[in-house]
């Protein structure tokens, strides 16, 4: 296992891949899809972002040699597909987002760093590796992008990865700045929700 990942990071991105295909699936349940529609979104969702950044950063594309992660996207369908919708809240989506948006963003950064990609441009990856997921699943879904959405998103992921990013430079422990920068930037993207917070829009 690559240093920088490490088991703790390697958890979180399965919990990532979990959250982010049950919110796919969920997609597909608002659109009353059937089960292969929810497969498909569970899968492009919950791979989709990490499929990027492993073709930008000249990685193996990881779910097709590990079959966990795919895997982990099937379950996640089955287990929206049987739970009655009357059970998920309006804004389920939104939170099984967050958590895949940051645990996404530090373990996309954490791999970045291991194929030698610079600090800052591993930075980015982490966020392309959170978001591209939740724009493909809008888009399948025919829903307007969230990166529309006022309230703060991209920022939540660039919080999340840059702070990694950072920790580890100050050389603080991979599992310790990974858990660190998860929960501030949920916690920014929690309060966004909650508040609407959001960053100003481009005005004439």
């Amino acid at each position: 296992m690559p240093p920088q990942i490490g088991p703790v990071l390697e958890a979180l991105g399965i919990l990532g891949i979990f959250v982010f295909a049950a919110s796919g699936a969920l997609a597909a349940a608002r659109l009353r899809a059937t089960m292969v529609t929810f497969a498909f979104f569970a899968l492009v969702t919950g791979v989709g972002g990490g499929t990027v950044r492993d073709l930008l950063i000249g990685a193996p594309v990881f779910w097709v040699h590990d079959a966990l992660p795919a895997a982990t996207c099937m379950i996640a369908a089955l287990l929206v597909w049987f739970t009655p919708r009357r059970l998920w809240s309006d804004h389920a989506l939104d939170w099984l987002d967050a958590v895949g948006l940051v645990a996404f963003a530090v373990f996309g950064a954490a791999k970045a760093l291991d194929y030698g990609i610079p600090p800052f441009v591993a930075g980015m990856m982490g966020v392309v590796t959170g978001c591209v997921g939740g724009i493909m699943r809008d888009l399948l879904a025919n829903e307007p992008s969230i990166l529309l959405r006022p309230e703060l998103y991209v920022t939540a992921a660039a919080v999340a990865s840059g702070l990694f990013v950072l920790l580890r430079w100050w050389g603080l422990d991979v599992p310790v700045a990974g858990l660190i920068a998860a929960l501030l930037g949920f916690l920014l993207r929690a309060i966004a929700i909650r508040r609407g917070l959001g960053l100003p829009g481009y005005k004439d």
